[in-house]
């Protein structure tokens, strides 16, 4: 199963786990499936299906899979994805016009998911898709970029992680900025098998039935 290798606290290539990698390995386990997750920088996860390397993905990025054999599955991980901004500048981002002039930077797949936002931005060329989320955040404290979209928990671990850093740049408050409400649909997997899919939904449904769900984030929040 294809996973994206840069979006901690979700994936962590190292150890082969994460929050969406330890639910979508136990949610299978339960129906007697073993997950052998593979990592993609995120702009290839839907390719790697579409070439037939793997046999389901964490996410379509917006991309049409069901043409490839693809079955959505039940969403099992929502990303809350903000505009983040330096709390200094004071911006007030309630429109897509008002990122007119912003040098705006996100991860792969964010232009085909928020056209609506990103496109003009895009067209100005003042837009960045980058697979290193933990570039995002130099960027940002740098000056070198006004506007991060990043789902607000990922963001949030690469500041810690920064904050680590002796050699890191000096992190300032920002701001966490609505600019959408959350679809769950843009976040279903995608299986090969209807019957994969279908002990997948199974097992997803008796890990929030039990508690596990909830367990999985705990442990990797608080940590």
């Amino acid at each position: 199963m294809a996973f994206g290798e840069k979006i901690p606290p979700f994936c962590f290539p190292q150890t082969a786990s994460g929050i969406e990698v330890d639910v979508f390995r136990e949610a299978l386990a339960l129906r007697g499936h073993t997950l052998e997750p593979l990592f993609f920088p995120f702009a290839r996860v839907p390719l790697e299906f579409k070439a037939g390397t793997v046999d389901a993905t964490m996410t379509d990025l917006g991309q049409d899979l069901t043409q490839y054999g693809g079955h959505h599955g039940d969403t099992a991980v929502v990303y809350d994805n903000v505009l983040i901004t330096l709390r200094e500048r004071a911006l007030k981002l309630r429109q897509p016009r008002d990122l007119d002039g912003l040098r705006v930077v996100s991860f792969p797949g964010a232009l085909s998911r928020f056209p609506a936002w990103l496109e003009p931005v895009r067209a100005a060329g003042h837009y960045s898709e980058i697979n290193d989320q933990a570039v995002h955040v130099r960027l940002l404290m740098l000056g070198r970029c006004d506007v991060v979209l990043s789902d607000r928990t990922i963001f949030r671990y690469f500041v810690k992680q920064a904050a680590r850093d002796p050699a890191g740049p000096a992190l300032r408050p920002v701001v966490e900025q609505d600019f959408t409400q959350v679809n769950p649909l843009d976040y279903r997997p995608v299986f090969r098998s209807t019957a994969v899919r279908d002990d997948f939904n199974a097992g997803l449904r008796l890990l929030k039935a039990n508690g596990r769900f909830q367990a999985i984030y705990d442990r990797y929040l608080r940590a």
